[in-house]
């Protein structure tokens, strides 16, 4: 899960573990273990975090799938809305912070992104600039254990 590299940057944690997981089958019954719902909370030695996704969204939201990542801190938390503002705004790519002064939008669209770049050539040329091996290996096995350990949720929400 990019959320889980996601995690681990901003917390910059290199220890961590899934605290508890679920997913479930809320909107397409007709498909029997079929998962369009999950959501984890994460303990790593930098920070706490939830990660929620949402696969196949009500035709009403605009956009298939919704991801957030919410990072708690000592001052505030930050929460990352990659697909959409449900609270409006255009586009993808958002950022908010909260803390002590109040909250703040940060519109990341424009952002300049090097890790796509990094990924690539650290791949070409076996360098580790965009994360090393043990960050990948990490997030790779968190992500995996949180799918493992989910509690399914039987049945639609009330």
């Amino acid at each position: 899960s990019h959320q889980v590299d996601q995690f681990l940057f901003f917390t910059n944690s290199t220890r961590g573990e899934v605290v508890t997981s679920q997913v479930a089958n809320y909107r397409h019954q007709e498909h029997p273990g079929f998962q369009d719902f999950g959501e984890f909370m994460l303990r790593g030695n930098g920070g706490t975090g939830y990660v929620r996704l949402d696969w196949f969204t009500p035709k009403g939201l605009g956009v298939w799938g919704d991801t957030r990542l919410i990072v708690e801190g000592t001052e505030g938390y930050l929460e990352v809305r990659k697909n959409i503002d449900i609270g409006g705004r255009d586009g993808p790519e958002h950022l908010f912070l909260v803390d002590g002064d109040g909250i703040e939008h940060l519109d990341c669209r424009d952002m300049e992104l090097p890790y796509g770049p990094r990924i690539v050539d650290d791949v070409v040329h076996r360098t580790e600039t965009a994360m090393t091996q043990e960050h990948c290996f990490l997030a790779t096995d968190l992500a995996l254990q949180a799918q493992q350990q989910a509690t399914w949720l039987e049945g639609a929400p009330a």
